[in-house]
C-alpha cells in the first residue's frame, strides 16, 4: 500500500517520540531525505507525493535503528562539519559542533604566519578538521595520522569527494610515529581533538556514544590526558620556529592541559579558548 511522504513523516516522528528521542522530528526528516535521495525541504514541497513499499520498509528499518540507539548520522553515513559533507561510519567518530571552534581558531591563527604552511593533524577520524583547514586555507599542505587503517580510509574518501587529495596527505600509525623524519622542525600548525575521557568514565557515557562511536577515539587513559602528554612530548620536535600546537580539550580539562604545556617551557604563550556555550574547549600554544 502506498503511503504519503507527510504520513510516513508523521509515523516515523510518533514512533521516535514514544522511544524518547528529544529530536523525533528533525531525526524522521533527516532520515527519510536521505532514503529517498532528496533534500528535507522537498520533502515540505512534496509532502503529498506517494513513496512505494519498498522505500517505506527500508524508512522504518532505519527508524528502528534510532529508536535502538544508532546516532542518526551512522545511519544516513554523513554529517555537516564546517559547512561541508563528511562521509561516517561507526569507524570514526562523529564530527561535532564545538570541534568547528579548533578549525576557526587554526585559521585564525594562520593569518599572522608565513606562508605557505605545514599543518599535521593528529588522529583524524573522518578527516573533518584536516580537510577544512585545507579547504578553507588554501596556502597549507595537510599531514593526518590516524591509528586506525579504517578511519584512514574514511578520511580517503572524504578527501577525494572534496578534490583534496593533492594537498592532504594520510599516514597510518601511532601519533607522530610515521611523520618523525619528514616533518622534524616542520610543522607550523599541529592540531588535534585526542581521546580525552577519562577510562573509567567511558561506561558512563550516553549510550549512543558509548555503543556505537569508537571507543578507541573516547579513551583518554586514566585521567583523560594521555594523549595530551604523549603528543607534545613526541610532537615538540616536529615544530617549527614558528609552530603552534592548537587542541580540543574536554569541559573540564583546559586548567589542567594549559599546566602540561607550561611545565613543558616550550611555549612563550597559551591560551584558552571557549566555545559558543561559554565552556572551555580549546587551547593555543604559540612558540
Amino acid at each position: 500500500m502506498k503511503t504519503t511522504i507527510n504520513q510516513l513523516l508523521m509515523n516515523g516522528t510518533k514512533k521516535l517520540k514514544q522511544a524518547s528521542m528529544n529530536t523525533a522530528r528533525l531525526d524522521a526528516e533527516v532520515i527519510l531525505a536521505h532514503q529517498l535521495g532528496c533534500n528535507r525541504i522537498d520533502l515540505i514541497i512534496n509532502c503529498n507525493d506517494e513513496v512505494d513499499e519498498k522505500q517505506q520498509k527500508l524508512y522504518y528499518d532505519k527508524i528502528k535503528e534510532r529508536i535502538q540507539g544508532k546516532p542518526v548520522q551512522y545511519i544516513v553515513g554523513q554529517q555537516e562539519f564546517m559547512g561541508l559533507p563528511f562521509k561516517v561510519t561507526p569507524d570514526v567518530l562523529i564530527p561535532r559542533p564545538d570541534t568547528e571552534i579548533l578549525v576557526e581558531s587554526a585559521i585564525e591563527e594562520a593569518k599572522s604566519m608565513k606562508k605557505p604552511l605545514i599543518i599535521l593533524d593528529i588522529g583524524t577520524g573522518s578527516g573533518a578538521i584536516a580537510l577544512s583547514l585545507a579547504y578553507y586555507m588554501m596556502e597549507s599542505l595537510v599531514y593526518t595520522v590516524d591509528i586506525s587503517p579504517e578511519a584512514i580510509e574514511v578520511a580517503q574518501q572524504n578527501a577525494k569527494h572534496l578534490s583534496l587529495t593533492q594537498r592532504v596527505y594520510f599516514y597510518l600509525g601511532d601519533l607522530m610515529t610515521p611523520l618523525e623524519k619528514e616533518l622534524y622542525g616542520k610543522v607550523d600548525l599541529l592540531v588535534s581533538n585526542p581521546p580525552y575521557i577519562p577510562h573509567h568514565e567511558i561506561a558512563d557515557l550516553q549510550k549512543e556514544v558509548r555503543d556505537y562511536e569508537p571507543t578507541i577515539a573516547l579513551d583518554g587513559g586514566k585521567d583523560g590526558l594521555e594523549f595530551y602528554r604523549r603528543i607534545l612530548k613526541e610532537g615538540e620536535k616536529l615544530l617549527s620556529f614558528q609552530g603552534k600546537m592548537i587542541f580540543e580539550v574536554g569541559y573540564d580539562q583546559a586548567q589542567s592541559v594549559f599546566d602540561i604545556l607550561k611545565e613543558s617551557k616550550i611555549f612563550n604563550e597559551i591560551a584558552i579558548q571557549k566555545d559558543l556555550a561559554g565552556i572551555d574547549r580549546t587551547i593555543i600554544a604559540r612558540k
